[in-house]
């Protein structure tokens, strides 16, 4: 819930907050020339917090509000609104929250805290006001448009939010040429978005209103710039690459307040670090332009989840999926994943693009034909199929549809709906949560008893998700190409899937009755995602980890995120937020900061 601008109240509230109690707590890392003088060095490395001598006074914040046109809004805490409680599993609902986040906290990580104030921005003046207000009175700045982050980094206590929900309009392009590229680049169909867009709005109007395809995320609420700025993988992209590597141009305010339009002519360091360098460390961006693509004339899926009778039964069906996967599903038209669990199960929500349904059908004959032979040795426990339909009604949102929940609330969108399946992430607090790339050469015939070994053992200490449409390796070579010249970490141009452990609970947002999180229990169940990512780690040394989805606690995160693009990031950090206004936990430049993003770190300053 948030309180409008009121100027009366604002002054008083303000007033009664400016107790000047600022006692450094790191005096002796101060001393600048030798002497123990707290100058400006002091001021460069410690951002400051409400009732601290430095925070903005009232009229400081009256100037700020007047400057982005009254779109200053003080935060509450999430369960402060009364419709709250109803709405904790809409994901919609979390994203029109100022203190909303798609899930509920990390067990010894973080837990969300709103922000103080926030520039609900309607334009990208309003954003630049904001950076510049942040880095003038060394605030903690905090970047939001869906607050879809399982690392928490949409959120931050003592802060100010950059929120761009309200910039949610989609333009499409019929041919469209990056500023400053015309007569260099040939023109090309395009979507533009604003920042708070997500992704359903996108798929709603270029390809069930427009008749094509653009690629983005498989949950339909995620935000289209933090995709984007995290690689951004998606059901299909297999067949079309990243988010990030269809980005033509984006719109970002720097942290000199500038407002820049960046593409692969006018600032392309900082473009290029856009593509899969992380969000929230470069800027904020306000407006990207992503390629559209011809869209295939069918979507379609197989489904269904078959149980061995015991352990042997189990490695046979495991080394039968793997060899059925190299010879028919590694290719440019099957994505999402299969689950191999620890009660010697194998769950299939594979999904596909550019086949009828007679090829679908076909194509997974074969598997359904191995299994059904085996008799007593297995049975199916799911509903099991493999289909295709009209790719234009992929994303509809009609009553009576099964696989998708429409937004309840009067006056949402039509349009928007979230897919079944992703129920149980909304508002989920996690416990733990690993993933890690599985290279393509597992797949080669002399490997495979090592890749289904590997998943076996595994599995026996958890479920193994198994993404195969987040590991770009059989796709088609342009894509693939495409994307290795983004930042994302190049393995994932190298891997068939990304193998995601992960575990955790419902809803446990701060101030929700419910009995409180059993800590014994979820460093117990933290804990058990160890030895089943050691077991695929053994095959997959060197397999990186993708930055969205992603172990908080990581010590490595800067090489299992970016591999050798790190150095090059550091540089365009370092060139276009050299006092590091924007931070992250396990951002770019992060480790220049103390945990939190109030003050530099040790080693910072030695």
């Amino acid at each position: 819930m948030s309180s409008g601008f009121s100027r009366r109240a604002w002054v008083k509230g303000i007033a009664a907050a400016q107790v000047l109690a600022w006692l450094p707590g790191r005096v002796l890392a101060a001393v600048v020339d030798g002497s123990s003088k707290i100058g400006d060095r002091i001021l460069s490395w410690r951002r400051v917090r409400p009732r601290e001598a430095g925070w903005p006074s009232a009229s400081e914040w009256l100037a700020l509000a007047d400057d982005v046109g009254g779109n200053l809004i003080r935060v509450e805490p999430l369960l402060a609104a009364k419709d709250a409680k109803e709405n904790l599993r809409n994901p919609f609902y979390l994203g029109d929250q100022p203190a909303g986040t798609q899930v509920s906290g990390w067990f010894g990580a973080w837990s969300p805290a709103p922000s103080v104030y926030a520039v609900q921005a309607r334009q990208a003046s309003h954003v630049a006001a904001a950076v510049n207000f942040a880095r003038e009175h060394r605030l903690r700045l905090v970047v939001k448009g869906a607050g879809h982050s399982y690392q928490g980094t949409s959120c931050a206590p003592d802060s100010l939010l950059v929120w761009t929900r309200a910039m949610n309009a989609v333009s499409l392009h019929d041919a469209f040429v990056p500023q400053g590229c015309a007569g260099l680049v040939d023109p090309t169909p395009a979507v533009s978005a604003g920042a708070g867009a997500v992704w359903v709005d996108l798929y709603h109007a270029v390809t069930t209103e427009g008749g094509r395809y653009v690629q983005g995320g498989g949950c339909t609420d995620v935000g289209v710039a933090g995709l984007v700025q995290s690689g951004g993988f998606g059901s299909l992209s297999k067949g079309f690459g990243t988010a990030a590597a269809n980005l033509l141009e984006a719109e970002v305010v720097t942290a000199d307040g500038a407002v820049r339009v960046v593409n692969a002519r006018s600032d392309p360091d900082l473009f290029w670090a856009l593509q899969g360098g992380g969000g929230g460390s470069w800027g904020v961006v306000t407006r990207v332009t992503l390629r559209t693509h011809a869209l295939p004339a069918n979507f379609g899926a197989a489904w269904g989840r078959v149980r061995a009778a015991n352990d042997a039964a189990f490695r046979r069906l495991l080394a039968r999926f793997c060899a059925f996967y190299a010879e028919r599903l590694f290719n440019p038209h099957w994505g999402e994943q299969f689950s191999v669990g620890d009660d010697n199960s194998l769950k299939l929500s594979m999904v596909c693009q550019g086949l009828t349904a007679d090829e679908v059908r076909a194509t997974w004959q074969p598997f359904f034909d191995w299994v059904n032979a085996a008799g007593s040795d297995y049975t199916w426990v799911d509903q099991t199929g493999a289909n295709a339909w009209d790719s234009r009604g992929w994303w509809r949102v009609t009553p009576g549809r099964k696989s998708m929940i429409a937004d309840p609330r009067p006056g949402a969108p039509a349009h928007h709906g979230w897919w079944k399946g992703d129920q149980d992430q909304v508002g989920a607090f996690l416990y733990g949560y690993e993933s890690l790339w599985l290279p393509a050469t597992l797949l080669a015939a002399n490997e495979q008893s090592r890749l289904a070994d590997a998943l076996y053992a595994a599995s026996r200490h958890k479920t193994v998700d198994v993404h195969c449409n987040k590991g770009l390796a059989g796709g088609p070579e342009a894509a693939v190409a495409a994307t290795r010249r983004t930042a994302t970490n190049p393995v994932a141009c190298d891997a068939f899937a990304l193998v995601i452990i992960a575990d955790g609970e419902g809803p446990a947002y701060p101030g929700l009755e419910r009995p409180p999180v059993d800590e014994a229990k979820a460093r117990r169940v933290a804990q058990s995602i160890d030895a089943p990512t050691a077991e695929l780690r053994a095959v997959a040394p060197s397999g990186g980890s993708y930055v969205s989805e992603s172990n908080y606690f990581n010590a490595r995160w800067a090489e299992a995120f970016w591999g050798e693009n790190y150095a090059r990031l550091k540089a365009v950090k370092a060139k276009y937020d050299p006092e590091g206004l924007f931070y992250v936990h396990h951002g770019v430049g992060s480790e220049e900061w103390a945990e939190g993003g109030f003050e530099r770190s040790a080693r910072s300053e030695s």
